[in-house]
């Protein structure tokens, strides 16, 4: 005996919701039971994208929630206590001076911040060269360099509390000097 054309339209579509009611119930449940942050291998270069990689700081944690490495571009945060450490890395068609004024621009664009001081020279532990500055605003102070190899553009920002920066500034710029660039590009 044949079933009945509306009962298994019926059956079919409880079984549809069924299924779209537990995705919107347990997908979120499930990210909100996974971790935002975890602690990467200190030892281990971090991709950050565009073939770029650094090892994390010493002790910092990796903020997956703001963490998007991409074969064109990425970015990845860390933080190190309450030091926010951020990379960026992407293509640029300018010079080392151009990207800097581009961070300089993108920091400053943010209500109550402003650069202190010129920019000094730095370089990675592979000799790549680049810029380095600072920052303030309310409560916070901040560091930024720039570096800038074949074409790719890497902006770190670090920020915290005065005395918060003072006790990992060591462990960030051996960081950023470990920068590394994908060759043969």
């Amino acid at each position: 005996m044949a079933a009945h054309p509306r009962l298994l339209n019926l059956i079919g579509s409880l079984c549809v919701g069924g299924v779209a009611a537990a995705m919107a119930l347990g997908l979120p449940a499930l990210d909100r039971a996974l971790p935002a942050e975890r602690r990467p291998p200190a030892d281990r270069p971090y991709l950050v994208g565009a073939g770029v990689r650094l090892l994390p700081p010493e002790g910092a944690l990796l903020d997956l929630t703001a963490t998007r490495p991409g074969p064109r571009a990425g970015a990845v945060r860390f933080q190190l206590g309450a030091v926010r450490i951020v990379v960026v890395a992407g293509p640029f068609s300018g010079d080392l001076a151009a990207a800097e004024r581009r961070l300089r621009r993108k920091i400053t664009a943010r209500r109550g911040v402003q650069v202190t001081g010129p920019q000094a020279p730095t370089s990675t532990d592979a000799g790549v060269p680049g810029l380095s500055g600072g920052y303030a605003s309310p409560g916070r102070i901040g560091r930024f360099q720039v570096f800038l190899h074949r074409g790719i553009a890497v902006e770190i920002t670090v920020s915290g509390a005065e005395s918060d920066l003072g006790a990992v500034i060591d462990r960030v710029d051996a960081s950023a000097r470990s920068l590394a660039f994908r060759t043969g590009r």
